[in-house]
């Protein structure tokens, strides 16, 4: 992981070596106080590390103040054009606001920066691919990638000018390659803190292939101290993707879960029995690698490694430890059984 400069968000600290945390945002009016608020405690009960809401008006400042004495979970403040309403956000609690400076006036921007010191409350710094200075793009020669990463440093050395440096950088886009190559320049040229993902990125299926190689690429660089998985989806969603990613490559503790892509040989309902039995242990926070296999014959050979699996037989199910089978039940009812184990062992 690449050192960064330590940020605290709430109780949240992010950059200098500390765990990568996962973001999410409500999908729902902060207005509406209860629904919101709902919300934030499912999130958080799936993982959420740190949770942002969109600011709209002065009632949505308000609400914040209403939330923040409900949560411990960060609470980030997501506001555009209007100044007035970040001001407000921070005075009513907000632990980070996320600002786009290029969507407001210089002089405003001073009077964030200023509440924000005042405060002590961080800012991230976002810039979006959908929403590009024509300015830089045009001195980029319209090159969208360094358009994006020279619009952001100009905003990092405006804040830095101005005695401000408790900042999170975010550069997105739509596109994956983008969105990688913008991040690894800009990990290059500074040391604060990267919020990493990539925008708009679609419907489950194809964000979840989008964000996986955007994010997946950049945190196996070394980049990337919190991350949000964009989904067209329910929030939830973003975070178990979010977790899942971070798993994959070994940046946070919890279940593996391995299971065989199913052949001719497969003699259970494979689909079905990983599918129940991931659901019930996919929260699961212990080290533990869990297999479940089509058949006796690939199942212990190929998870030799696995701290209990299963593999399939024609009315049975054998249960194994490290590759050596311990336990024949009946396959009507190996899931219960099997979950059971886990259980044990958890």
């Amino acid at each position: 992981m690449i050192m960064t400069k330590q940020i605290k968000i709430g109780k949240v600290t992010i950059g200098g070596g500390n765990a990568i945390a996962v973001q999410s945002m409500t999908n729902i009016s902060v207005k509406d106080i209860d629904a919101t608020w709902e919300q934030c405690k499912q999130l958080q009960l799936d993982g959420c590390d740190i949770v942002r809401v969109a600011i709209t008006d002065e009632q949505c400042c308000k609400a914040v103040a209403t939330l923040k004495s409900r949560m411990d979970m960060p609470l980030v403040a997501d506001i555009h054009f209007d100044y007035k309403l970040a001001i407000a956000s921070i005075e009513n609690g907000a632990d980070k606001i996320r600002i786009n400076p290029g969507n407001m006036s210089t002089k405003d921007v001073v009077k964030v920066i200023h509440c924000a010191q005042a405060h002590c409350v961080p800012i991230r710094i976002g810039v979006n691919g959908g929403s590009v200075d024509k300015q830089h793009l045009q001195q980029a020669n319209g090159n969208k990638v360094n358009a994006l990463v020279n619009s952001l440093m100009e905003y990092v050395q405006f804040f830095n000018e101005h005695n401000f440096d408790d900042i999170v950088l975010s550069v997105k886009s739509s596109d994956v390659l983008q969105t990688i190559q913008c991040n690894r320049l800009i990990a290059q040229k500074c040391n604060y803190p990267i919020h990493i993902g990539v925008t708009e990125a679609g419907p489950w299926q194809q964000g979840i292939v989008k964000n996986s190689i955007g994010i997946g690429s950049l945190l196996a660089d070394g980049i990337g101290d919190t991350i949000r998985v964009s989904l067209t989806a329910h929030p939830v969603e973003e975070v178990k993707a979010g977790i899942a990613i971070l798993r994959a490559l070994n940046l946070k503790k919890g279940l593996t879960f391995v299971s065989c892509p199913q052949c001719g040989r497969c003699s259970i309902e494979l689909e079905k029995v990983a599918n129940c039995i991931y659901e019930k242990l996919q929260n699961v926070d212990k080290p533990l690698k869990i297999a479940v296999m089509g058949c006796e014959v690939n199942g212990p050979g190929e998870c030799r490694d696995a701290d209990l699996g299963l593999a399939g037989g024609k009315g049975t199910v054998a249960f194994f430890k490290h590759g050596e089978v311990y336990k024949i039940v009946d396959s009507s009812c190996a899931v219960e059984q099997f979950i059971e184990e886990v259980e044990k062992l958890i």
